[in-house]
């Protein structure tokens, strides 16, 4: 009698400790975690998922911001309700992406058109761009620059033939959006491979800022993880996409959620779910 009073009283101690702390997926309020203000990333995904409604963003005032790629993910690898939404490119084994209406972010589905949370990954140059760094530009939409996009994790958009250095020597200054960076990255290596006496900065400063940079003439090439806006063409931008990316939307490895609806993703975001209960 003893010993079924001490385990009904462990089972009574468990049931109440489960329902005040819950699991995700079950009882547990929702971290959401977003990208700051200029980030490309944040524009394409509130537009895709209908966040944004006539130029306003509604994204909940709650939402815990983070200004990378990396520190996004490194919110919901700590956090067991968090969601957050990155580059497909740069998804790793450390989260978890959820199938959005059904479909998984892969690479094969964003090339068929099954997958839909997708944007271009743009670069912008002015119309006085250094032969240098048209140079560059020449060698990422080659099939050499395009196989490295796809090798990447990313959608190749050009045909063109394979590149043939020119012999250049200079220093090309690159600014934008953090989630077109790391592939700019491998990039840049390979050209500088090529090209002896070429130096190549790269600058993490988001999408926007890497527009106004290359407006300004701060820097030869500007990133983004977006299309480029009337507004900055009209500054004298010539946008050009290099690639297409997916946008993972991203939870723990201990949240139970396989699949979200665009429409679950959108109440998320916008502060009309609250807690993964209210998920079906």
């Amino acid at each position: 009698m003893k010993t079924r009073k001490i385990v009904q009283a462990a089972m009574a101690l468990t049931l109440t400790t489960a329902m005040f702390t819950g699991c995700a997926g079950t009882n547990s309020s929702i971290t959401v975690i977003s990208r700051e203000d200029g980030s490309g990333t944040r524009d394409a995904f509130t537009e895709l998922m209908g966040i944004l409604v006539d130029d306003t963003d509604n994204t909940v005032a709650s939402a815990e911001i983070s200004n990378s790629t990396s520190v996004v993910m490194q919110s919901v690898v700590g956090n067991k309700n968090a969601i957050g939404y990155i580059s497909l490119g740069s998804l790793n084994d450390e989260v978890k992406a959820v199938s959005v209406d059904g479909v998984a972010a892969t690479a094969e589905n964003i090339n068929d058109g099954s997958y839909q949370v997708a944007r271009p990954f743009n670069i912008a140059t002015k119309e006085d761009i250094s032969e240098l760094a048209l140079d560059f530009v020449d060698y990422i939409l080659s099939a050499d620059g395009q196989a490295i996009i796809e090798e990447e994790g990313y959608i190749s958009v050009s045909d063109a033939e394979s590149y043939t250095s020119a012999g250049l020597t200079g220093t090309i200054v690159i600014a934008g959006s953090t989630s077109v960076a790391p592939v700019m990255e491998v990039l840049a290596d390979e050209y500088k491979a090529l090209n002896e006496g070429v130096t190549i900065e790269i600058q993490q400063t988001g999408s926007s800022a890497g527009m106004t940079s290359t407006i300004e003439g701060a820097c030869d090439i500007g990133m983004a993880s977006r299309d480029v806006k009337d507004s900055e063409i009209a500054e004298g931008l010539i946008p050009t996409v290099i690639g297409m990316d997916g946008i993972a939307v991203i939870v723990n490895h201990e949240n139970a959620v396989e699949n979200l609806t665009s429409e679950q993703i959108r109440g998320i975001y916008t502060g009309e779910i609250t807690d993964w209960s209210e998920i079906q």
